[in-house]
């Protein structure tokens, strides 16, 4: 266990990790990925770019825990939704409350403008992170690919190009979507 920092109380290097990674997410949030450098984070948190990779790594795993920071919270209200439920029940509750919550975090929006470009999604889909998330919410008690990329899909084809009226996207995953999680694997 490390040794508690007489300064800053916890360990020194798990506090330079976070204040990296919300300062990173703040930077993302205002000027999108494209524009996210190592360089201007080391900058923003007055360190060197070697501190940044050695606390947080390189761009790619700094992406990876600013989204999964963002995905902890939309997640934790797909799993109080979700608790008792099964089967397509299961899986309509966990897109409409996913996308209630992607729809209204800042971030989120930034992400769905690069999630909208051309191979945009690419990383979304290949995210090891995401696919956990999305097997979580399918209820999958072993991994299942499949139904993690489809469920990935869905949920990104209706955060980029919601259905209205609101109605209209509850039915279709009811009829469409959701059934799917009921047949058996």
């Amino acid at each position: 266990m490390p040794a508690r920092d007489w300064l800053v109380g916890d360990d020194r290097a798990s506090v330079a990790t976070e204040r990296i990674y919300a300062a990173a997410a703040d930077m993302i949030a205002r000027r999108g990925f494209e524009r996210f450098t190592i360089d201007a984070l080391a900058r923003k948190v007055h360190c060197s770019p070697a501190t940044v990779y050695r606390h947080a790594g390189g761009k790619t795993a700094i992406r990876e825990a600013v989204v999964l920071r963002m995905s902890a919270r939309v997640v934790g209200a797909v799993r109080e939704a979700i608790e008792g439920r099964t089967g397509s029940e299961r899986m309509v509750v966990a897109v409409e409350v996913a996308l209630e919550r992607m729809r209204a975090e800042p971030l989120a929006q930034l992400m769905r403008a690069a999630v909208r470009s051309p191979d945009g999604d690419e990383w979304v889909t290949a995210s090891p992170v995401i696919t956990g998330l999305a097997g979580e919410m399918a209820g999958a008690t072993t991994t299942d690919p499949a139904a993690a990329q489809w469920l990935i899909h869905v949920v990104l084809a209706l955060w980029c190009w919601p259905v209205a009226p609101a109605e209209l996207e509850h039915e279709m995953l009811e009829r469409f979507f959701g059934p799917g999680f009921d047949a058996p694997g």
